[in-house]
């Protein structure tokens, strides 16, 4: 005859093992605390929460945060790099039209820019910011070059040291703005 209890398939599953999974599915849900009906709260709400303003509070996305920063804690405070190398690679770039900027990943693109002087040559740069202190190993950057021939334009080779004079001019303008916020 056969066994008493017989397998039904639903779907490739057996009943019994749907019956199981939704067994262990309900019992996690047990004790979460929550009655229907009822508003959920947090536990332990902030003292000082601030739930007036826009989704970055009421003091706004906070770019350069000069008391934190006099402070003596380098970096800003809503970015997630160093707000003066941040500050000093746009003002550096600020000739090149910015392609893309992203404060928190510490990345500007510039877009290509050719010179009045020399038309049939174009750059553009790649501006890393590699962390929240103000260090020389701080900034790096990629230059790219090409040179427009009968066809368009072709990539062409940078001057040896272009990326290093780069760097350089944005860490001296970040030491500048850095003593200038010291300063004040």
């Amino acid at each position: 005859m056969g066994s008493p209890i017989k397998g039904y398939r639903v779907r490739g599953v057996t009943a019994l093992s749907a019956v199981c999974v939704a067994g262990f599915v309900l019992a996690a849900c047990e004790g979460s605390g929550y009655e229907p009906g009822e508003p959920q709260m947090d536990a332990h709400p902030a003292p000082d929460e601030d739930r007036s303003g826009g989704i970055f509070g009421s003091q706004g996305l906070l770019l350069f945060n000069t008391e934190v920063e006099k402070a003596g804690v380098e970096g800003g405070g809503g970015i997630g790099v160093n707000s003066f190398l941040w500050r000093a690679s746009l003002d550096t770039i600020s000739f090149m039209p910015v392609n893309s900027a992203d404060p928190f990943g510490g990345v500007i693109i510039t877009d290509w820019h050719a010179s009045p002087e020399t038309p049939g040559e174009r750059f553009k740069l790649n501006v890393y910011i590699l962390g929240r202190a103000l260090r020389a190993d701080g900034v790096r950057v990629a230059v790219f070059r090409q040179v427009q021939d009968g066809n368009g334009w072709r990539d062409a080779a940078v001057a040896a040291k272009t990326d290093t004079r780069i760097e350089d001019a944005i860490l001296t303008k970040a030491r500048q703005l850095r003593r200038e916020t010291l300063n004040q």
